[in-house]
């Protein structure tokens, strides 16, 4: 006479188990991104403020740049966040400020970002004599004060939009340099990368479909904060004069007019909204970037 064997209470596990030893490695990425709910929050609000300032000419209800109404009126049906001491309209200026900073922001990640790839891919990948000079000239330019740096070229350059982009972009790439080579480096000596080599594959097929495929997610992850400096730092150059010119709008500039302690105390719509705006943003990209490094970290599949 047989027994009849129990079941195992963690055979019960076993369908879980198999559906995770067969999800794709996005919709495991997600999967993980999605046990942070600060970065869920972040990331719906995200999208909200950039689908205002994409959509700032249609839901801007005046001219940014127009005079529309009285002098430093303050918020109200007509205006719902006041004008400031020039009759413009603080909400529509609101808008348009939001879409430049983050075209600011997003437009010198992208530029430090591409030259960082490039310039850690070469030097980890070739070494030597370009490893040597590419690193030396990353040295170089990561040993001057970032601040002083920043503050130098915008002074050189004409102030505006375009020259704060490419000024932002061309100082913030050492760091992604960097992360890149190091990464490169490492795959160098992978299977995978050896075989190519052997195989005699050409440079430019091994650096672009094997190797910058796999050093990727550290890239997008620390290009999250190079985003948020490069708006902090937008906001501070404008503020300061030597960023977005007026009559055009970034959060900088708009709160270059809080500097008097009338303006501070007694029209406080004239600074708060843009000081929110700036604090919610990056805070947001922030969690975007905490929440995306867990996700694509190789140990977490372990973990969880």
């Amino acid at each position: 006479m047989t027994k009849q064997m129990k079941k195992d209470p963690l055979d019960k596990k076993e369908p879980e188990n198999t559906l995770l030893a067969h999800e794709t490695y996005g919709k495991a990425v997600w999967r993980r991104f999605c046990r942070h709910r600060l970065a869920l929050i972040s990331l719906a609000a995200l999208g909200i403020i950039c689908g205002a300032a994409v959509f700032a000419p249609v839901i801007a209800p005046y001219d940014p740049e127009a005079i529309a109404g009285p002098f430093g009126a303050a918020p109200s049906r007509e205006f719902l966040l006041g004008t400031d001491q020039i009759g413009r309209d603080m909400a529509s200026r609101l808008l348009y400020a939001t879409r430049t900073s983050l075209m600011a922001g997003v437009l010198a990640t992208l530029i430090a970002t591409a030259i960082g790839v490039f310039l850690g891919l070469a030097a980890g990948y070739f070494g030597g004599v370009t490893d040597i000079l590419i690193m030396r000239f990353t040295d170089m330019v990561m040993s001057f004060p970032y601040i002083l740096l920043v503050l130098v070229a915008a002074a050189i350059f004409k102030p505006g939009l375009w020259s704060i982009i490419l000024i932002l972009g061309f100082v913030d790439w050492p760091g992604i340099a960097r992360l890149v080579r190091g990464n490169v480096l490492s795959l160098r000596e992978t299977n995978f990368v050896k075989s190519s080599m052997a195989a005699g594959m050409p440079a430019r097929h091994i650096l672009f479909s094997e190797i910058l495929p796999n050093t990727m997610a550290p890239v997008l992850v620390y290009a999250t904060s190079v985003m948020a400096l490069t708006m902090l730092d937008e906001a501070a150059l404008s503020f300061l004069g030597m960023g977005v010119q007026p009559p055009a709008a970034s959060l900088g500039n708009m709160l270059n007019s809080a500097q008097s302690i009338t303006v501070l105390t007694k029209q406080p719509w004239l600074w708060i909204p843009p000081g929110l705006v700036i604090i919610l943003v990056v805070t947001a990209v922030n969690f975007v970037g905490d929440a995306l490094r867990d996700a694509f970290d190789p140990l977490s599949v372990i973990k969880m």
